[in-house]
Protein backbone atom coordinates (compact mmCIF):
# COMPACT_ATOMS: atom_id res chain seq x y z
CA UNK A 1 0.00 0.00 0.00
CA UNK A 2 2.56 2.49 -1.01
CA UNK A 3 1.99 6.25 -1.32
CA UNK A 4 3.00 9.23 -2.71
CA UNK A 5 2.21 12.81 -2.30
CA UNK A 6 4.03 15.36 -4.45
CA UNK A 7 3.78 19.55 -5.43
CA UNK A 8 4.79 19.98 -8.77
CA UNK A 9 5.63 23.77 -10.01
CA UNK A 10 8.19 23.75 -12.88
CA UNK A 11 9.10 27.78 -12.69
CA UNK A 12 8.32 29.03 -9.57
CA UNK A 13 7.96 32.43 -8.59
CA UNK A 14 10.16 33.29 -5.41
CA UNK A 15 13.48 32.06 -5.07
CA UNK A 16 12.47 30.24 -1.60
CA UNK A 17 10.10 27.69 -3.37
CA UNK A 18 10.30 24.45 -4.90
CA UNK A 19 9.78 22.98 -8.03
CA UNK A 20 8.69 19.71 -6.74
CA UNK A 21 8.46 18.46 -3.14
CA UNK A 22 7.91 14.71 -3.07
CA UNK A 23 7.01 12.71 -0.09
CA UNK A 24 6.79 8.54 -0.52
CA UNK A 25 6.68 5.56 1.79
CA UNK A 26 7.08 1.85 -0.16
CA UNK A 27 5.20 -0.59 1.47
CA UNK A 28 6.62 -4.35 1.66
CA UNK A 29 7.51 -7.30 3.33
CA UNK A 30 10.64 -6.31 5.61
CA UNK A 31 12.00 -9.93 4.46
CA UNK A 32 12.42 -8.90 0.58
CA UNK A 33 15.39 -8.28 -0.01
CA UNK A 34 16.80 -4.82 -1.22
CA UNK A 35 19.72 -1.97 -1.74
CA UNK A 36 19.10 1.06 -0.37
CA UNK A 37 19.42 4.00 -2.75
CA UNK A 38 22.51 5.12 -4.36
CA UNK A 39 23.82 5.90 -7.94
CA UNK A 40 23.63 2.93 -10.04
CA UNK A 41 25.13 2.06 -13.36
CA UNK A 42 28.33 2.78 -15.35
CA UNK A 43 27.21 6.84 -15.63
CA UNK A 44 26.02 7.29 -12.42
CA UNK A 45 23.09 9.14 -13.53
CA UNK A 46 20.06 7.39 -12.24
CA UNK A 47 19.71 8.00 -8.07
CA UNK A 48 16.99 5.02 -6.42
CA UNK A 49 16.78 1.85 -4.36
CA UNK A 50 17.05 -1.77 -6.04
CA UNK A 51 15.00 -4.35 -5.60
CA UNK A 52 16.85 -7.77 -5.26
CA UNK A 53 14.16 -10.28 -5.10
CA UNK A 54 15.62 -13.44 -6.83
CA UNK A 55 14.42 -12.85 -10.42
CA UNK A 56 13.73 -9.80 -9.89
CA UNK A 57 16.72 -8.17 -9.15
CA UNK A 58 17.39 -4.45 -10.26
CA UNK A 59 14.24 -3.34 -10.26
CA UNK A 60 13.15 -0.18 -8.06
CA UNK A 61 10.02 1.89 -6.67
CA UNK A 62 11.67 4.96 -6.68
CA UNK A 63 14.20 7.04 -8.74
CA UNK A 64 15.52 10.43 -10.03
CA UNK A 65 18.29 10.82 -12.78
CA UNK A 66 20.50 13.58 -12.72
CA UNK A 67 18.85 14.95 -16.26
CA UNK A 68 15.79 15.42 -14.01
CA UNK A 69 13.49 12.35 -15.18
CA UNK A 70 12.01 10.44 -11.86
CA UNK A 71 9.64 7.94 -11.75
CA UNK A 72 7.75 6.10 -9.16
CA UNK A 73 5.94 2.73 -9.22
CA UNK A 74 2.79 2.02 -6.58
CA UNK A 75 1.14 -1.28 -7.09
CA UNK A 76 -3.09 -1.40 -8.28
CA UNK A 77 -5.17 -4.06 -7.96
CA UNK A 78 -7.44 -3.30 -10.41
CA UNK A 79 -5.69 -1.76 -13.58
CA UNK A 80 -6.93 0.75 -15.70
CA UNK A 81 -5.91 3.47 -17.71
CA UNK A 82 -5.93 7.08 -17.40
CA UNK A 83 -5.40 9.54 -20.41
CA UNK A 84 -5.42 12.86 -18.56
CA UNK A 85 -2.17 14.44 -18.32
CA UNK A 86 -1.27 16.26 -15.51
CA UNK A 87 0.65 20.01 -15.11
CA UNK A 88 1.68 21.76 -12.06
CA UNK A 89 -0.36 21.09 -8.89
CA UNK A 90 0.02 19.04 -5.76
CA UNK A 91 -1.38 15.35 -6.15
CA UNK A 92 -1.63 12.62 -3.82
CA UNK A 93 -1.27 8.70 -5.23
CA UNK A 94 -1.86 5.48 -3.13
CA UNK A 95 -3.00 1.97 -5.09
CA UNK A 96 -5.29 3.17 -7.19
CA UNK A 97 -5.16 6.20 -10.15
CA UNK A 98 -4.03 9.39 -9.47
CA UNK A 99 -6.03 11.66 -6.76
CA UNK A 100 -8.37 8.36 -5.90
CA UNK A 101 -9.98 9.71 -2.65
CA UNK A 102 -9.47 7.46 -0.16
CA UNK A 103 -9.47 8.76 3.17
CA UNK A 104 -6.26 8.01 3.64
CA UNK A 105 -4.83 9.58 1.02
CA UNK A 106 -7.02 12.73 1.53
CA UNK A 107 -5.84 13.07 4.96
CA UNK A 108 -2.37 12.43 4.42
CA UNK A 109 -2.56 15.07 1.70
CA UNK A 110 -3.97 17.92 3.64
CA UNK A 111 -1.00 16.79 5.92
CA UNK A 112 1.61 17.20 3.34
CA UNK A 113 -0.27 20.73 1.85
CA UNK A 114 0.24 21.96 5.68
CA UNK A 115 3.86 21.25 5.72
CA UNK A 116 4.59 22.64 2.42
CA UNK A 117 2.51 25.26 2.96
CA UNK A 118 5.37 26.47 5.78
CA UNK A 119 8.15 25.36 3.21
CA UNK A 120 9.46 28.56 1.92
CA UNK A 121 9.80 29.83 5.58
CA UNK A 122 11.64 26.72 7.09
CA UNK A 123 14.85 25.60 7.13
CA UNK A 124 15.74 22.40 4.46
CA UNK A 125 16.50 20.15 7.39
CA UNK A 126 13.18 20.96 9.11
CA UNK A 127 11.16 20.84 5.82
CA UNK A 128 12.56 17.21 5.22
CA UNK A 129 11.83 16.37 9.04
CA UNK A 130 8.06 17.79 9.03
CA UNK A 131 7.39 15.60 5.42
CA UNK A 132 8.59 12.72 7.06
CA UNK A 133 6.33 13.14 9.90
CA UNK A 134 3.71 13.06 7.61
CA UNK A 135 4.74 9.80 6.45
CA UNK A 136 5.12 8.64 9.61
CA UNK A 137 1.57 9.09 10.98
CA UNK A 138 -0.15 5.91 12.07
CA UNK A 139 -3.58 6.84 12.90
CA UNK A 140 -6.27 4.83 11.07
CA UNK A 141 -8.74 6.92 8.70
CA UNK A 142 -11.90 4.51 8.74
CA UNK A 143 -14.56 3.50 7.77
CA UNK A 144 -13.09 4.13 4.16
CA UNK A 145 -15.06 1.68 1.30
CA UNK A 146 -13.50 2.74 -1.53
CA UNK A 147 -10.36 0.86 -0.34
CA UNK A 148 -12.41 -1.99 1.17
CA UNK A 149 -14.17 -2.30 -2.28
CA UNK A 150 -10.71 -2.42 -4.23
CA UNK A 151 -9.31 -5.24 -1.51
CA UNK A 152 -11.93 -7.30 -0.71
CA UNK A 153 -11.42 -10.05 1.62
CA UNK A 154 -7.12 -9.30 0.40
CA UNK A 155 -7.30 -6.35 2.97
CA UNK A 156 -10.52 -7.11 5.15
CA UNK A 157 -8.05 -8.85 8.02
CA UNK A 158 -5.49 -5.90 8.14
CA UNK A 159 -8.08 -2.96 6.88
CA UNK A 160 -7.28 -0.98 10.43
CA UNK A 161 -3.32 -0.70 9.24
CA UNK A 162 -3.97 -0.49 5.52
CA UNK A 163 -5.65 2.84 6.45
CA UNK A 164 -2.93 4.73 7.49
CA UNK A 165 -0.43 6.77 5.51
CA UNK A 166 2.23 4.48 7.86
CA UNK A 167 1.38 0.90 7.57
CA UNK A 168 2.51 -1.30 10.76
CA UNK A 169 1.35 -5.02 9.83
CA UNK A 170 3.23 -8.43 11.28
CA UNK A 171 5.77 -8.50 8.51
CA UNK A 172 4.88 -6.18 6.39
CA UNK A 173 4.36 -2.32 6.13
CA UNK A 174 6.12 0.83 5.71
CA UNK A 175 9.63 0.12 5.43
CA UNK A 176 11.41 3.38 3.43
CA UNK A 177 10.49 6.93 3.83
CA UNK A 178 11.84 9.13 0.59
CA UNK A 179 11.91 12.55 0.22
CA UNK A 180 13.01 14.57 -2.69
CA UNK A 181 13.02 18.70 -3.27
CA UNK A 182 14.29 20.43 -6.27
CA UNK A 183 14.47 23.81 -5.92
CA UNK A 184 14.52 26.79 -8.66
CA UNK A 185 17.96 26.22 -9.55
CA UNK A 186 17.72 22.41 -10.40
CA UNK A 187 19.76 21.29 -7.25
CA UNK A 188 17.98 18.19 -5.86
CA UNK A 189 17.86 16.91 -2.30
CA UNK A 190 17.51 13.24 -1.81
CA UNK A 191 16.66 12.03 1.58
CA UNK A 192 15.66 8.52 2.19
CA UNK A 193 15.06 6.64 5.64
CA UNK A 194 15.09 2.91 5.39
CA UNK A 195 14.78 0.61 8.23
CA UNK A 196 17.02 -2.35 8.71
CA UNK A 197 17.52 -6.20 9.08
CA UNK A 198 13.45 -6.12 9.32
CA UNK A 199 14.14 -4.41 12.95
CA UNK A 200 11.34 -1.62 13.41
CA UNK A 201 13.76 0.01 15.90
CA UNK A 202 16.51 0.25 13.81
CA UNK A 203 16.38 2.87 10.73
CA UNK A 204 19.05 4.80 8.30
CA UNK A 205 19.44 8.24 7.08
CA UNK A 206 20.99 8.77 3.49
CA UNK A 207 20.89 12.04 1.87
CA UNK A 208 22.31 12.97 -1.91
CA UNK A 209 22.45 16.28 -2.61
CA UNK A 210 23.16 17.10 -6.80
CA UNK A 211 22.13 19.91 -9.47
CA UNK A 212 20.46 18.75 -12.53
CA UNK A 213 22.06 18.40 -15.81
CA UNK A 214 20.61 20.92 -18.73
Amino acid sequence: MCIIFFKFDPRPVSKNAYRLILAANRDEFYSRPSKLADFWGNNNEILSGLDMEEGKEGGTWLGISTRGKLAALTNYLQPQLDRQARGRGTYGLSNALLETPWRKLCFGKQLFLEAVERSQALPKDVLIANLLDVLNNEEAQLPDPAIEDQGREYVQPVLSKYAAVCVRCPGYGTRTNTIILVDPDGHVTFTERSMMDKDLSRWETRTYEFTLQN
